[in-house]
């Protein structure tokens, strides 16, 4: 099952995907995306938060259609739900009043199977997936790991051509996550596999190398295709070997590592809108640091996440946090603190803070934005409201509000600026000297 063959079994073709934000504009989530899945193969889609990959899952089971571009599936062009796919979701999405052979049997009754072989199919896929005894058992009787359980025989029993799993394992525990990726891919490697490919979604680097025969790298804002790695391993896998962990750096370098070609602007320079903040709070970021530090100053990316039992997911934002704030030098999975990174981390908490202001209000866009606005207006005051309509004409309503989230917590860490909940105001620190009347 593992050795891939020309068969295409989907074909994305200039797929791009376009949302209407807010304030009317366009919100582009995908750009450009050629991609083809062949029988035989698994592959991954690994991206950071942002780039499109649960977008791009759902386009390919036909959930969403492309704003632009086809999607294919054997060559014929879709329009509407893919015929060829079924999904496993990362929230299970089982229905609580239906029993697990019940959940299991609803895919073919939506497609008019009859009962008895309803029944024959789903009792063969539970005894599959390690579930059976618990057929008439209630969702709310499951463990975490048996409730997916209950996801994949839902999905494998309609016997798809490709099986598409979006961020399967992150809602378990580590223990039984590790189990069930590894049940899965001893079913893959089976004889009697009911689905000839996979895709999955994740941002698990480690997951994507232990998985995948070809991982394709996104980037972000908006979504495309940063580079397709091919994963020339033999399973099963060994994560102390040093291809994995090579491959593992690899994967880390291009999620960290500027894009080719591509300018982005530096921070100081950056619209809020060019440079996002990361979704990262201070005492994490300040946390990274700290790590670096005791670490004689240098540190490795997958070390850490290793040690930490992080993924990448979790730590990427507080490297991009600390390098916008020019704590941290980032070159590819190498960490390195700077001069004032040191300063911020050995100093006291006072002069900690201080040292946070001042590079948080040159260095970090929104947070300067704000500043500098609160330094414009009559008496030192602006509405929340104010900033949240001017991000949503470059962001989804979800995450201009998580940029303005993420402005506060720093903001008012750094003793730049209040924000008072009922009235919805940002409100200039006096001692920050950001507006004359309130300092006079």
């Amino acid at each position: 099952m593992t050795i891939t063959n020309d068969e295409v079994l989907i074909s994305v073709e200039n797929v791009s995907k376009s949302f209407t934000g807010a304030a009317g504009d366009e919100l582009r989530v995908l750009d450009d995306i050629d991609l083809q899945l062949r029988a035989g193969e698994i592959v991954a889609l690994l991206g950071r938060s942002g780039s499109g990959k649960s977008t791009l899952l759902r386009t390919i089971a036909g959930l969403i259609g492309p704003t632009s571009g086809t999607v294919r599936y054997r060559g014929t062009e879709l329009n509407g739900a893919n015929p060829g796919t079924a999904m496993v979701f990362q929230s299970f999405a089982l229905m609580p009043w239906l029993t697990v052979q019940d959940n299991v049997e609803l895919g073919l009754a939506a497609q008019g199977v009859p009962p008895t072989q309803r029944r024959e199919r789903a009792l063969k896929a539970i005894d599959v997936i390690g579930l059976d005894g618990f057929e008439s058992a209630y969702p709310k009787e499951l463990s975490g790991g048996m409730r997916q359980r209950v996801g994949f025989a839902r999905a494998l029993v309609l016997e798809p051509d490709v099986l598409l799993m979006d961020e399967p394992f992150s809602a378990l525990d580590v223990l039984t996550a590790e189990n069930l990726r590894n049940e899965l891919l001893t079913l893959w490697g089976g004889a009697n596999f009911p689905t000839k490919a996979i895709c999955i979604v994740t941002h698990n680097i480690e997951e994507a190398v232990l998985f995948a025969d070809r991982v394709i790298v996104l980037g972000a804002n908006p979504g495309h295709i940063r580079a397709e790695v091919p994963i020339d391993l033999a399973r099963p896998r060994d994560r102390r070997a040093a291809g994995f962990e090579t491959l593992v750096d690899t994967l880390y370098d291009l999620l960290t590592g500027r894009e080719p070609g591509v300018t982005v602007p530096e921070p100081t320079e950056a619209t809020p809108t060019a440079r996002p903040l990361p979704t990262a709070s201070v005492g994490g970021l300040a946390g990274l640091v700290e790590i670096v530090y005791a670490k004689g100053g240098r540190a490795d990316l997958p070390d850490i996440a290793a040690e930490l039992s992080f993924e990448a997911d979790d730590l990427l934002p507080l490297v991009d946090a600390a390098a916008m704030l020019d704590l941290l030098i980032v070159a590819g999975g190498d960490l390195a603190i700077t001069p004032i990174g040191k300063e911020f981390t050995t100093a006291d908490i006072q002069r900690s803070k201080q040292i946070f202001a001042q590079q948080a209000r040159h260095r970090a866009p929104l947070v300067r934005t704000i500043c500098t606005a609160l330094a414009s207006s009559a008496d030192g005051n602006l509405r929340a409201g104010f900033f949240l309509d001017l991000l949503r004409r470059g962001f989804s309503h979800d995450d201009a509000q998580q940029q303005l989230d993420t402005a506060i917590d720093w903001g008012r860490y750094a003793e730049l600026y209040d924000y008072d909940t009922d009235s919805d105001q940002i409100t200039a620190d006096p001692a920050a000297g950001l507006h004359p009347a309130l300092t006079a």
